[in-house]
């Protein structure tokens, strides 16, 4: 299959693919591939937030459903992107990314390319005219159509489009390939009922959809039974939940019922909105051992009057109250944020506010974007649109502020012992320094070192250790042996089992540690713009 300038199958947005079940041939009728499908691999590359992360886990089941395995080595003959439409970046990104491939797609014809997520819901057919290499393009509503896409591809020689603008199937009911053995995603709602002026998200997600309770706690106790000890529960305003069948205490009532499951021992939840968040779900957060105190909390703007503009149905002061209620029912609880600089007719005053409040606050840790026009907000065509030297000028600012604020509060960690839950991944001076790396109970990351003579955890397992040093984004500790304690868990068991399948075969506690995601994504202290 050689690359198509000229005309393409666009399928009606409103027409329905069948998802398959089992496995897909993936070759073309009649004209057997150079691969074998049994042999052929997958790459997913995920641009964007914590839902972009499931749903790319609920891709890479889809695709190891039909047959593909997981790419580890080379170059894959199919490559997902699941992208982002939020930031402004976005398109380069993945356009970036799309022509770095053109060339080996017309050296490999039968390699496959499939864009998918928020950008692709909002451009459609212009994906495919900017990139006519692309086979195919699907949104957010319909992943479970993608295996039945990239079979048409193949088959009709064409690229195939397909974007729903409802949902087709809940996401969760499609099948998972989770980044992490120790920690998982669990999608509780889809979609959003707000309207603030600078997010395209409503618009690509739709309305809120709420799984029944039932669903959700069968989810999370199959993720337990297969050796996780942390879920993060997952909506786009996850305090809002219940809203759809009636029940507005029903989000409350699910943090405490996450309690009740045994062997779950981390529960987390991202991400709420002020203007939903009620005084229930504070007292299931303390009253729920699992219940992790850690809470984001998205402010966007101090400036009353900004969020006014960006349609942030909350002001300053409930937000404020917000935070003073969480920290005298849970003293230690880290509260992180989301802030916007340079929203549209910003002055300095309504910057001056939002400085004041983040002083106030004390945020362990902020992600601070520097605000750019989305297409389709209605952000984008206020007036007022600020210079981009004032904005990065304030921007500057801002993340001075919240480094020093992050480093003075993770200093008040130094002397305390922490449980950190071992990770994965490495920090970036992890080979040279030989330490491992976790998550406290408040999200912290943590370096920590094993001190000689000690046995080395797994990742999954769990350690306390004491704070010898602190950060602005990290906290590191260097304990003794009588100091360090290590607790293995059904979670580093099941990393054993994981690695001896994908032939790393491990010895117990030898602390190999593999680059893949975690329960939590990687995602930068800071980005440049929104």
């Amino acid at each position: 299959m050689g690359l198509r300038p000229g005309g393409r199958t666009l399928d009606a947005v409103s027409s329905t693919v069948p998802v398959a079940v089992g496995p897909i041939d993936l070759e073309p009728a009649g004209a057997p591939s150079a691969v074998p499908v049994s042999h052929r691999t997958y790459e997913v590359r995920t641009f964007g937030c914590q839902m972009n992360v499931h749903d790319s886990e609920r891709i890479s089941g889809l695709l190891e459903d039909s047959g593909l395995s997981r790419n580890e080595d080379g170059q894959a003959d199919v490559v997902v992107f699941n992208t982002c439409a939020v930031r402004e970046n976005a398109d380069n990104k993945l356009y970036g990314n799309l022509g770095m491939l053109k060339a080996i797609k017309e050296q490999r014809p039968e390699m496959q390319i499939a864009v998918g997520g928020c950008l692709a819901q909002k451009d459609r057919e212009t994906i495919l005219a900017k990139a006519p290499w692309v086979d195919a393009v699907f949104g957010t509503h319909n992943i479970g159509a993608l295996p039945a896409l990239l079979q048409r591809a193949r088959h009709n020689q064409d690229a195939q489009l397909e974007i729903l603008e409802s949902l087709d199937v809940f996401p969760s009911t499609l099948p998972t390939k989770r980044e992490s053995v120790y920690a998982g995603w669990v999608s509780i709602s889809v979609g959003c009922n707000n309207t603030c002026t600078f997010c395209i998200v409503p618009a690509l997600r739709g309305k809120e959809r709420d799984r029944r309770p039932g669903e959700i706690l069968a989810e999370i106790e199959a993720l337990v039974a297969d050796g996780a000890v942390e879920v993060t529960l997952l909506g786009q305003n996850v305090n809002s939940y219940g809203v759809e069948f009636g029940d507005r205490g029903a989000f409350a009532k699910l943090l405490r019922a996450c309690g009740s499951i045994e062997g779950l021992e981390r529960v987390r939840f991202t991400s709420p909105h002020p203007a939903a968040f009620t005084d229930d779900v504070i007292e299931a957060m303390a009253e729920t051992p699992n219940v992790m105190p850690q809470l984001h909390m998205p402010l966007q703007s101090g400036s009353d009057r900004i969020l006014k503009a960006m349609r942030r149905s909350y002001r300053s002061s409930r937000f404020l109250g917000i935070l003073d209620r969480v920290r005298v029912r849970m003293p230690d609880a880290a509260i992180s944020t989301d802030i916007i600089v340079g929203f549209p007719g910003e002055t300095e005053e309504d910057f001056q506010a939002t400085l004041d409040v983040v002083e106030r606050s004390r945020f362990a840790t902020a992600f601070t974007f520097q605000y750019s026009k989305r297409p389709g907000t209605p952000a984008a065509d206020l007036p007022d649109q600020l210079p981009k030297a004032v904005v990065q000028e304030r921007f500057e600012r801002l993340t001075a502020l919240q480094d020093s604020i992050a480093r003075e509060e993770n200093a008040r960690q130094v002397g305390r012992s922490v449980e950190v839950l071992v990770t994965d991944q490495q920090g970036r001076k992890g080979s040279e320094t030989h330490r491992l790396t976790g998550r406290a109970r408040d999200q912290r990351l943590v370096h920590f070192s094993v001190p000689e003579g000690a046995p080395a955890p797994r990742p999954g397992d769990l350690v306390t250790v004491p704070v010898t040093e602190a950060a602005s984004f990290h906290l590191l500790s260097d304990p003794s042996l009588e100091q360090y304690v290590l607790r293995r868990s059904r979670a580093g068991d099941a990393w054993d089992r994981s690695q001896a399948d994908s032939c790393g075969v491990p010895t117990a506690g030898d602390g190999s540690v593999r680059a893949v995601s975690l329960g939590m994504p990687a995602l930068p202290v800071r980005a440049s713009a929104l």
